[in-house]
Order: C-alpha cells, then structure tokens, then sequence
C-alpha cells in the first residue's frame, strides 16, 4: 500500500491553490501578470528503465509560468501615469544593481526630478541636450531639467498677408512721410512682440502706406512703403522708411527687393511696457516672400517670430515614441529625454523580484532594447495603466476545481487508510 500517490496530490492541489490566491490578491495590481502552476506525473526510475506496467507515484510541481499577455489599458487623470500597448518593459535602476523590469507605469517626479516608481527606482532612457535633441546610445536615469529655458533674440520676422489692391495712395514716393498718430498718412498696420538679448518684450508695429509711385516700365505696378515703430519709436530715423514693395500688375509677390529677405535697422527702443530698458537689437530680417497685393481686403494670415523670453518648467508630458516633452511658462516645448524599452526573447524565464519587478536571467536571455514603437515594441499611452491580466472569474473556477481535486486526493488517502486497516484487522 502506497499513501504517495494521495500525498503528491494533496501537495499539488494545495500549491496550485496557493498560485490560485495569489493571482486573485493581484487582481487589482498594475501591471501583474497572472501565473498559472504546471504540473508533471512521476514515476519510480528502475535500473534499466524497462517496464510496461509503472503503476506512477504522483505528480510534482514542475514550475509556476506568469503569462504575459496583454492587459486591459485603462485611462487615469495622472499625465505620469504610463502604460505599454503591446510588448516591452520598462527599465528601472536604483544606480548600483543590474536593471530592473516592469510593466506597472505608476512613475513619480521626485525632489531631484527624477522619474521614480514607489520603490523609487529610477526609469531610464536616453537624455537630452540643452537644444532638446536626443542623446541616443547608453540609458541612463530620465532626470527633468532644473533649469528654465534662455531667451532668445529675435533674428527672423515672417509675415503672410495681403495688401489691398484698391486702397487709393495715401503717401508720397520721395521723400517717404507718415505720421504714426495720424492714420490718414497709412492704410494698414499690425503688430507682433519681438524679444531683445534678454527676452524682454518689444512692441514692433509695422506700416503700409501706398504710395503714387509707377514702375518705369510702365506695366502698372504699385507700390507700398513699409514703416517700424519699436515701443513707439520709429525704427531707422524718424521716420525711417524700411522698405518700398513693388508689386507687379497682377499683384503676385514683389518684384522688388529683388531680396525679398530684409534686413531691419538696430533697433534702439526705449522702455517698454513692463518700463524695461531695452538692449539693442540688431540682425533682425523680415520676410517679405508671402506679401501679396489682391483685390480684397487687408488681412494678416502668418505673422510670426522666432524670438521668446526666459521661461520657467511647468507640465510635462510623454508622446507614443516615449520621448518626454516639457513645456515652460513662455510657451516653448522641448524634449527633455526618450524613454527605452527593453523586450525578452522568453519572457517566462524572468525572475519575480516584487514590487511589480522582474529580473533578467540566463533563462530569459538578454533584454533587446529600443524605443517605444520600433520594430515589435509596444508604444506608450500617456495618462493611462495596464490592468493586471488576471481573469478573476477564471480563477475562481479554478479554485473550485483545485478544491475538489484536493478533496479527491484525501478521498484516496482514506481509502487505502481503510484498505490498511482491514489488512491488520485479519485473523
């Protein structure tokens, strides 16, 4: 009489139970993947192997497999919250261990801004230049920049509009004359904010007066006087002509200058309305490429700088590709780093570390690295969590079953107890 063939499955039943609980107790963890227990009869080995009628000894645990399948993407109000729509891990480091791996996207800005889990591993990821360009190569720990961003100058002024055809000319060829109070010396202005050296705001208004002049040719082209004013100060002499449009008869872009990228005089503004002292600006060019003169009415489609001020960090936020884009108080964004993503040949053979972790081993191979989106990695979605892949009521009818395997299993035992004892009770 054998009690191992009961014994096995009572032990069987009861880990299978246990594999059973803790995917259950995982439900509601993000980014934990369901284990199942996988199991292997077994039979007495004989000296020759041979032997057609093995009565088998049990079964035996053989391993507890996680399935890495694909959970439920669910969306949260937290921009650093952050889930993996398909294959890949993401990479933590506490700076003096191997990489860590998870799927749990639950990250954290910490006090020196660093991207942290609540373990306070730190994600990696590739940094970024002070430019916002991506440093591609060896990952190191994601850290936000603790610096605003400088100003810039403004060097290029781009403007797309058109001048009306049928204004009738309010101004003179030579010499050039408005007066910036009085609008009956223009027909239409508009305005933009430039920046000086250190990012101060310049108010640059810009003039279009028509003029009687005609194109010695004789093909009836018009032309327009261009006048500045910085901060109410006439840019170029008072007043200073900045430039004369010629515009053929059809009213396409100009003829003249036949460069159409203008350079502006130094500006030399006084105060301006936050009553700043201006720094000289030089080196400014207009682009005047996109000026039309048609037959409707004046309007401004394009005017744009490439000049801002100083700005302080204030939101960040993380695209598909996995690079993070930080956004300051003057409007600018830039990256300010890229998010790898390592994959594993056989997932399985990852090590269960806690804490939502795992680590590589000799079984699971060397993780393959990239970013999020190449070849057969997964893309990010930013402000959403990966949902435990625990199918809570498949495993409460697997419980029932392991319940009633594990009570068949004591069936057996009683059973050859009640052989045994009518054995010993023979006369």
């Amino acid at each position: 009489m054998s009690f191992q063939q009961g014994l096995s499955g009572l032990n069987a039943s009861s880990k299978n139970l246990s594999v059973i609980g803790n995917n259950i107790a995982n439900a509601n963890t993000y980014g934990s993947k369901a284990s199942r227990a996988e199991f292997a009869d077994v039979y007495a080995a004989s000296l020759g192997g041979a032997g057609t009628n093995n009565v088998g000894i049990g079964t035996n645990l053989v391993s507890v497999a996680q399935q890495f399948t694909q959970g439920n993407i669910t969306t949260t109000q937290n921009p650093m919250d952050l889930a993996i729509n398909g294959a890949g891990f993401f990479q933590l480091t506490d700076g003096a261990n191997p990489p860590q791996y998870t799927r749990n996207g639950q990250f954290k800005i910490d006090r020196e801004g660093y991207f942290v889990n609540n373990a306070q591993m730190r994600l990696m990821g590739y940094p970024a230049n002070a430019e916002g360009v991506i440093q591609t190569g060896q990952a190191v720990p994601l850290q936000l920049p603790t610096g605003g961003v400088a100003p810039q100058q403004t060097e290029l002024i781009e403007l797309q509009m058109n001048l009306d055809s049928r204004k009738t000319s309010t101004g003179v060829d030579t010499p050039a004359a408005i007066d910036f109070n009085d609008p009956e010396t223009y027909n239409n202005a508009t305005s933009l904010t430039i920046f000086d050296v250190r990012g101060q705001e310049v108010a640059l208004t810009l003039y279009f007066q028509r003029t009687d002049a005609v194109d010695p040719s004789g093909d009836d082209s018009i032309a327009w006087n261009v006048f500045a004013t910085a901060n109410g100060v006439s840019v170029g002499g008072d007043p200073g002509l900045l430039t004369r449009l010629v515009f053929p008869a059809d009213g396409s872009r100009p003829v003249e200058p036949t460069a159409l990228l203008v350079p502006m005089p130094l500006i030399e503004a006084g105060p301006n309305l936050q009553g700043a002292d201006i720094v000289p600006i030089d080196g400014v060019e207009i682009d005047l490429s996109q000026i039309t003169q048609f037959g409707s009415p004046f309007g401004v489609t394009n005017l744009t700088q490439n000049g801002f001020a100083a700005g302080q960090l204030t939101s960040v936020s993380v695209e598909s590709n996995g690079i993070v884009m930080a956004r300051y108080s003057n409007g600018r964004s830039q990256a300010a780093g890229q998010i790898e993503v390592a994959t594993f040949r056989n997932p399985q053979g990852l090590q269960p570390m806690g804490d939502n972790m795992w680590a590589s081993t000799f079984a699971s191979n060397e993780a393959v690295r990239g970013v999020p989106g190449d070849g057969n990695l997964g893309v990010l979605q930013a402000g959403a969590l990966e949902e435990s892949n625990v199918d809570l009521t498949g495993e409460l009818v697997n419980m029932i079953t392991a319940q009633r395997i594990y009570q068949a299993n004591a069936q057996t035992i009683k059973a050859q107890d009640q052989v045994l004892q009518t054995l010993v009770n023979l006369r």
